[in-house]
């Protein structure tokens, strides 16, 4: 049976009225989601839809992380030193990919200053609330993507993971991140923070959202050839100790739902996670973010957030040498051969995040506020440096939503989002 999905080219002049009087009311539960619209934009992009209506896309709503580049608007990443720039001249490829499907453009999200943590806070643009608890982080660095998704604002939101960045905050929200293989989807036209693990993807409200978005961004790049098994693996000596008590739970009880339907599941040590633990995985965004804006950081560095430019994060780089980072590159390499070797085509199934959305009040001290990131980026960031695809699926119970993580090496994609679409019925 052909997917039904919520937009239209019918609809998409009255639903775009609606999110510009939503936006322009300024709505509450909206505020900072957007460092700016793209409305006169979108309005012409509804002139043409009658050119677009052979495709799935034609007609949705589609929110932009400030990362990427759109024709005619600035790309600020985030920050005070980019916002004057120039705007940009052409769409980011995968941008135009989505714009020559029809897709009607909202704005660019909020986000973590240059994408630099998973908690989504931002003191230059505001921060926007978490969708499902009042008074708490949204997630980040794709923070106002995915509340824009979560409000019910844009069908789809792009964005980028390096650690997590889609997945987390489509856990905090209740969505669905995916992180698709890094090669699949090109990241031409996307302001970097760290080259080696960078990856474009999307978040939307259902599998079937995001598998249509990224069918359409990796413009045929994806590879349908490769399988999955439908077996996984939970980690015994990885990311699994230090779970709250209402995470585990419920993912004890995703679990249980996917052994009574059928499915193999195996609790065991992963080796290749192990030497996980030894690599230092925080030189890749420390050395590779000070290399795109070494020249903003030395002398511009009083516009950057002090938890960005900061000596735990881009000033960090300068404890690392060429020979040391250069060992990094190498292990790193190594890993995803033995992760590859070990796990094969099965998949590692996880809690994206241990924790529940952390209150505002717990990011006022640094010393928490670096903890807690590191607690949310451990889990997903497996996949980044391990080059694999990953889905973050929501998970109700008792009250409280979790995300449930699947993990696949590189190039399941499609396969990934099939069981993950299977997965998602099983636990309605």
């Amino acid at each position: 049976m052909e997917k039904q999905y919520p937009w239209s080219a019918e609809s998409a002049a009255e639903r775009l009225a609606e999110v510009k009087n939503r936006v322009s009311s300024n709505e509450p539960a909206l505020k900072s989601v957007f460092t700016q619209t793209f409305f006169d934009g979108a309005e012409e992009q509804l002139s043409t839809m009658s050119d677009y209506k052979g495709s799935m896309l034609c007609g949705a709503l589609i929110s932009i992380k400030d990362l990427f580049d759109v024709e005619g608007f600035v790309t600020r990443a985030g920050t005070k030193f980019m916002a004057q720039d120039s705007p940009a001249n052409v769409d980011a490829p995968p941008i135009k990919h989505l714009r020559d499907a029809g897709a009607v453009f909202l704005g660019h999200t909020n986000m973590t200053e240059l994408a630099y943590s998973g908690l989504g806070l931002n003191p230059h643009y505001g921060t926007p609330e978490n969708a499902l608890k009042p008074g708490c982080i949204p997630g980040g660095s794709t923070a106002g993507g995915a509340v824009s998704v979560a409000r019910g604002i844009a069908d789809i939101a792009i964005g980028t993971d390096t650690g997590g960045s889609l997945r987390i905050p489509a856990a905090f929200n209740g969505i669905v991140g995916f992180k698709p293989s890094q090669s699949t989807v090109s990241r031409k036209g996307c302001k970097a923070l760290s080259r080696s693990l960078d990856s474009v993807g999307p978040m939307a409200r259902s599998v079937a959202a995001c598998e249509i978005a990224y069918k359409t961004l990796s413009n045929g790049a994806a590879n349908s050839g490769v399988r999955v098994n439908k077996e996984f693996i939970i980690p015994t000596n990885y990311g699994m100790d230090d779970l709250e008590a209402p995470v585990d739970a419920a993912f004890e009880a995703a679990a249980a739902k996917l052994g009574e339907a059928g499915y193999k599941l195996q609790r065991k040590s992963v080796d290749a996670l192990d030497a996980l633990k030894e690599l230092a995985v925080w030189h890749f965004s420390a050395v590779e973010s000070r290399s795109e804006y070494e020249h903003a950081y030395q002398t511009t560095r009083s516009l950057i957030d002090p938890r960005v430019a900061g000596p735990t994060r881009m000033g960090r780089a300068d404890e690392v040498s060429a020979i040391s980072y250069r060992q990094t590159l190498n292990l790193r390499q190594e890993l995803i051969e033995q992760y590859a070797d070990e796990m094969g085509s099965k998949i590692l199934l996880m809690p994206t995040v241990p924790i529940l959305p952390p209150g505002f009040s717990a990011m006022e001290d640094d010393e928490d506020y670096g903890r807690i990131n590191l607690q949310v980026l451990r889990n997903p960031s497996i996949a980044n440096v391990m080059d694999c695809c990953s889905i973050s699926l929501p998970y109700a119970h008792e009250g409280e939503t979790i995300g449930v993580m699947m993990t696949a090496v590189a190039n399941h994609d499609l396969s990934l989002l099939e069981l993950a679409s299977l997965c998602e019925e099983c636990w309605k």
